[in-house]
């Protein structure tokens, strides 16, 4: 790999970056304990054996044939066997059958795996109540490993081609993140805890540790991370306010349904109002990165710009960063629920009925929400870098790149007297060329020297 050429921020005065650390650190320090008082020490453990045993297994033979119509139901008629039917035959690879051929029905029904030769497929055993001595096969699912994990390698490879150091550190931080939600977020929502507080402070936790992993501990960085943190508790007050307007239960879907019925401790109203935070985080943390590394940049190339005229350049900016995103956040949102919206345009209420039921809803609210959040992010990411990027400016207070600049060493005065005779020449005549690197005769004034 090579190295990683872009070019690294400004450094703030030291005045500004003990008040970010002064301001950051506690924050920090108070996610951590939030995190530790909310964090699932007793989480009950999955149910063993509630699953039946899963093995893979790999197809070598696969035998269709008709399938026979059903004696009560004529055929053709939507109740009739629609197959395919036959045997499949299939050599387990692990398990107390491992190496052996065991057949199994052709897989029929909706949803169901098509098989063929040489195909590695799940395997379930069943086992026979009245007599727990004999057990059967079914197909349940190809194996999908390989060509996932051919996909995240290429996945991986990618970002690491492009971004380098800090596609790296990207990567690193995408880690983080499910490791935070897989330990902390799900686990602590399972075991009762508020889903809103746990989202929050997840997200908080997540923010913390992707930002300053994958973009470096720079004041820089720590302006992104106070945008998105104030976003967050805004995102967070206006989805309460929504859905409590709106009166959502967190029953709009058929999985919150379900969950209700394995874990009837869970609250969906918070559930809900958690998913508006954890999905909204990707793209705050996407803006104020964006906004405060921008207004870095613009400072950067014209320093003599003031702190209104950054903010605002920066605010256009973020205006048509905005503008595509909205976008963006509604269409994830209808590609997550494409079936159901299908499914919804088969219904014969009138359009109105439609939208204010529980599950458009709650989409609504999901995605105003977010976008509300997402537009408040760029005034305040861009003024809190703005105060950053000129407050040493206004203070008099050197950046650590102007300190380490050398001093410009005074010239002689012989020396500038030689030089005035060199650039004047001998009396009456034409005035001769300035040697390079001086100024034009006829500029010449005593303040320039």
């Amino acid at each position: 790999m090579g190295a990683d050429h872009t070019r690294p921020a400004p450094s703030a005065p030291p005045r500004v970056r003990r008040i970010l650390v002064a301001t950051v650190v506690p924050l920090f320090v108070a996610t951590l304990i939030a995190a530790l008082v909310l964090w699932p020490w007793d989480a009950p453990d999955p149910a063993a054996g509630t699953e039946p045993p899963r093995y893979h297994g790999t197809v070598t033979r696969v035998v269709t044939e008709p399938c026979p119509p059903a004696p009560e139901v004529p055929e053709g008629s939507p109740d009739a066997p629609r197959g395919p039917c036959g045997t499949v035959t299939v050599r387990v690879e692990d398990g107390p059958d491992a190496g052996q051929q065991v057949q199994t029905p052709v897989p029929a029904g909706p949803g169901a795996p098509t098989v063929a030769v040489d195909d590695e497929i799940i395997l379930v055993e069943l086992i026979d109540p009245a007599d727990p001595t004999a057990s059967s096969y079914n197909i349940a699912e190809h194996q999908r490993g390989k060509p996932l994990v051919w996909l995240v390698a290429l996945f991986a490879a990618a970002i690491v081609a492009f971004g380098r150091w800090r596609g790296l550190a990207a990567l690193a931080g995408l880690a983080a993140s499910f490791a935070i939600l897989l330990t902390f977020v799900l686990p602590g929502i399972s075991a009762g805890s508020p889903p809103l507080l746990v989202a929050v402070v997840g997200a908080a936790l997540i923010m913390f540790v992707v930002l300053y992993l994958t973009h470096g501990v720079t004041a820089q960085t720590s302006v992104a991370v106070l945008g998105t943190l104030g976003s967050l508790v805004l995102t967070g007050v206006l989805g309460t306010i929504a859905t409590a307007a709106a009166h959502l239960t967190g029953f709009g879907s058929e999985d919150a349904t379900t969950l209700s019925m394995y874990q009837a401790d869970v609250d969906l109203h918070g559930l809900l109002l958690a998913g508006i935070i954890i999905g909204s985080l990707g793209v705050l943390d996407d803006v104020t990165v964006t906004q405060a590394a921008t207004v870095t940049e613009l400072a950067h190339a014209n320093p003599g710009l003031s702190r209104r005229q950054l903010y605002r350049a920066a605010t256009r900016v973020g205006r048509a960063h905005i503008a595509s995103t909205v976008n963006t956040i509604v269409l994830a949102y209808a590609g997550a629920s494409l079936p159901v919206l299908l499914l919804l345009t088969a219904d014969s209420r009138a359009v109105t009925q439609l939208l204010t039921s529980e599950f458009l809803a709650q989409e609504i609210v999901r995605s105003a929400v977010a976008t509300l959040g997402l537009i408040a992010a760029v005034p305040l990411t861009t003024g809190l870098a703005a105060l950053v990027t000129t407050a040493g400016r206004r203070a008099g207070e050197p950046t650590d790149r102007e300190a380490a600049a050398p001093a410009p060493t005074p010239r002689p005065a012989a020396d500038r007297s030689e030089a005035l005779e060199a650039l004047s020449g001998p009396r009456g005549d034409t005035p001769s060329a300035a040697p390079a690197g001086w100024p034009d005769q006829n500029r010449r004034t005593d303040t320039a020297w």
